[in-house]
């Protein structure tokens, strides 16, 4: 397909009903533009009777405690509700929570839908005395089983013995073989504000202070040493599912074990027998993911057209080999030794929060002197123990690497025709002054109370490093672009990643390079046309909209699909086009 058509797209923006263009302008709330749907916080309550003796509130189907209600999905919106749909015995669970505070199921008052996150629900249990816990529990699509919950519950606890603001573990399970017929974590409530309830409506003082707190909270975790790479777990834990205790702590309670993030495990990955640690070593920790991906390709791998649909175009709308990808995996392995930062003091094994945002983060006001102060961090899934290097950086809800101003570390200030400007520019402006603020209290705090993370993440080489080691492990979907994009600025890079005199063993030739040039012009061009999309229908990430948004999104993805088709004249490439709408239901199972 020639890519010219690639435009055509945004060649619609302007063709839309007048109408409704104050929508397509500002298609949602500032708020649920800076977060996804997993830190959206007003979630719908709904409350679940038990026996009469134990309950005094009002009844619904129990249903609704099963299913995800928070949200919908543009595409495959059935999938994605039937991967959260967990059944459960809710007087069990109720029983078990209770016990695991030292109560009955008769002193429950109230059993609540609270949240609903990517991966997780969570409950509010009340007792009739006003004592508050959380009861969570994972969707059936979460991964790796057992060691998920079992890595998590081990991070929080060992956390928590270290000082550190994090939920006190009641109780757990890593296996769904028990009453309630469902793995769960059992917890304490923390009393307070999540940050994302209040964080756009913050005084410049108080952001500050709050990104100073989160800085030294980060200090606090990157200081704590390891003897290896991995996730932490229960000793006793592991050695029930492994038969291995993994790499002991100084508490010989607390293990190092196999690599919990999710990638290692995605899909049919879970069923490799693969190295994911623990890690002696960072060369060890660069080659575990990339290898997990080359031996999927070669059990699973097949032709797949690109995953992002709105990419297919510049491939020609052809399935990909994974040969391809596989190549590039090796290329990768050739060089990952070489990629070991000669600054040994980012080698040491480390942790860090797996997902700080606002969401994650309880706050509340201190009464002597009126300042938030950050009482609880919470969502450890995923989490595991690095080197420096490869967990340096800004975490993703609090960077804005794309702002030149940010990238320049230039302190942020407002328009000075603020006053002059509408309120819609007015609210763009403040947003971006936010943006700015936050990056760059960041980096300032952590250059003063954070020395080595700052080192590491002012580092352009380790940020690559990161980056080159991210794209080995990705699963693939039927691209290797990016893998292949960034191997190549290796090559061209080599003697600043790992000093002179050291030869490349990576190379490519001159028509690959011109080919990839061109591919990456008309990938650019799609991936702006998405955003544009995006920021037209008002969706998030995987399609995701807020339930009042949905029926509005639906008529403009709607649309959005015919005025863009209705300016593609070749019937060919319209049907295509058509077949390939990336706002279509599709068939994810060759993608797992």
């Amino acid at each position: 397909m020639c890519m010219h058509s690639l435009g055509r797209t945004r060649l619609v923006f302007n063709l839309l009903p007048v109408s409704i263009s104050p929508l397509l302008r500002h298609p949602l709330s500032s708020l649920r533009s800076a977060y996804p749907s997993s830190s959206i916080s007003h979630f719908t309550r709904i409350c679940w009777q038990l026996p009469r003796r134990a309950f005094s509130s009002t009844s619904d189907s129990p249903d609704d405690l099963f299913n995800y209600s928070s949200g919908r999905w543009l595409v495959n919106n059935d999938l994605r509700l039937a991967e959260r749909r967990r059944e459960f015995d809710v007087d069990e669970l109720c029983r078990l929570a209770a016990q695991s505070v030292g109560r009955t199921s008769r002193d429950i008052h109230t059993f609540v839908k609270l949240a609903e996150g990517g991966f997780n629900r969570t409950f509010l249990i009340t007792m009739h005395d006003g004592f508050e816990m959380v009861a969570r529990i994972p969707y059936p699509v979460t991964v790796p089983k057992f060691y998920a919950i079992a890595s998590e519950v081990a991070t929080m606890c060992f956390l928590r013995s270290s000082g550190l603001p994090v939920p006190e573990v009641y109780d757990y399970s890593p296996s769904s073989d028990n009453a309630a017929k469902t793995e769960y974590i059992f917890m304490e409530f923390m009393r307070g504000t999540k940050l994302s309830d209040v964080w756009l409506e913050l005084e410049e003082p108080d952001i500050i202070s709050v990104v100073r707190q989160l800085v030294q909270l980060e200090f606090r975790l990157m200081s704590i040493p390891f003897p290896a790479g991995g996730s932490l777990y229960y000793t006793n834990d592991l050695e029930k599912v492994t038969g291995r205790t993994g790499i002991p702590l100084n508490d010989e309670r607390f293990c190092v074990g196999p690599d919990a993030r999710l990638h290692m495990w995605y899909g049919r990955r879970s069923q490799l027998d693969v190295d994911r640690g623990p890690y002696e070593n960072a060369k060890a920790v660069l080659v575990a993911a990339a290898r997990k991906e080359l031996a999927y390709l070669e059990k699973f791998g097949r032709p797949l057209l690109p995953f992002q649909r709105e990419r297919r175009e510049a491939y020609g709308y052809k399935e990909q080999s994974p040969s391809e990808h596989i190549k590039n995996l090796e290329r990768y392995l050739l060089i990952a030794s070489s990629l070991v930062p000669k600054n040994s003091a980012l080698h040491h094994f480390c942790i860090k929060h797996p997902d700080l945002q606002p969401s994650n983060v309880i706050v509340s006001t201190s009464p002597d002197s009126n300042q938030l102060k950050i009482v609880g961090l919470l969502d450890w899934q995923h989490a595991s123990i690095l080197p420096l290097f490869l967990l340096a950086g800004i975490p993703g809800r609090l960077q804005n690497y794309d702002d030149p101003v940010s990238q320049a570390l230039t302190p942020p200030s407002l328009p000075a025709n603020m006053d002059e400007l509408d309120q819609s520019e007015q609210s763009h402006a403040m947003g971006l002054y936010h943006r700015r603020l936050v990056h760059f209290h960041y980096v300032k705090n952590t250059e003063q109370y954070n020395k080595l993370h700052h080192d590491a993440l002012s580092d352009p080489l380790s940020k690559f490093i990161y980056r080159l080691f991210d794209q080995a492990g990705a699963p693939w979907e039927g691209e290797t672009h990016a893998l292949k994009t960034t191997l190549i600025e290796a090559t061209e890079t080599w003697g600043r990643l790992t000093g002179e005199g050291v030869p490349c063993p990576v190379a490519f030739e001159p028509e690959n390079l011109r080919e990839t040039k061109e591919l990456s012009a008309k990938l650019q061009v799609a991936d702006e046309n998405f955003e544009g999309c995006r920021g037209m229908v008002g969706f998030e990430t995987e399609t995701w909209v807020s339930n009042e948004h949905y029926e509005m999104a639906v008529a403009l993805a709607e649309l959005l699909k015919l005025r863009v088709l209705k300016e593609i004249p070749e019937e060919e490439v319209r049907a295509k086009a058509g077949a390939n709408w990336f706002l279509n239901d599709m068939d994810e199972g060759d993608y797992m």
